[in-house]
């Protein structure tokens, strides 16, 4: 068996009433599988209810890396999507970058 170079984190954000989303979760979550060791962001996943707008958010985090904070991300999430569950998305990332934060202190 040959060595994992690759991890699987997740961020949660609460999601807005009235949102599409929200009739299935009360969460929004973001799901990735980063690189280990710069933390690039390989593939990513989300909760939102069309699969246009999970393709759009995950095109939008690939290739980012978590070693260089969220803010980049942050920004183009706040320029270039906009959904009802924005914030829920920006809440999403932050925990995201707590779980790596937590997991690179192992």
């Amino acid at each position: 068996m040959g060595l994992v170079n690759t991890a699987f984190l997740a961020g949660h954000g609460k999601l807005p009433v009235g949102s599409a989303a929200k009739t299935a979760f009360d969460t929004l979550a973001v799901v990735v599988e980063i690189e280990t060791r710069r933390g690039v962001i390989l593939s990513a996943e989300c909760t939102l209810a069309t699969q246009l707008g999970r393709d759009f958010v995950c095109s939008l985090l690939r290739g980012w890396s978590l070693e260089d904070g969220i803010e980049p991300m942050i920004q183009q999430v706040k320029l270039h999507y906009h959904g009802a569950a924005k914030a829920a998305i920006i809440a999403a990332l932050k925990d995201l970058e707590a779980e790596y934060t937590r997991q690179a202190e192992v």
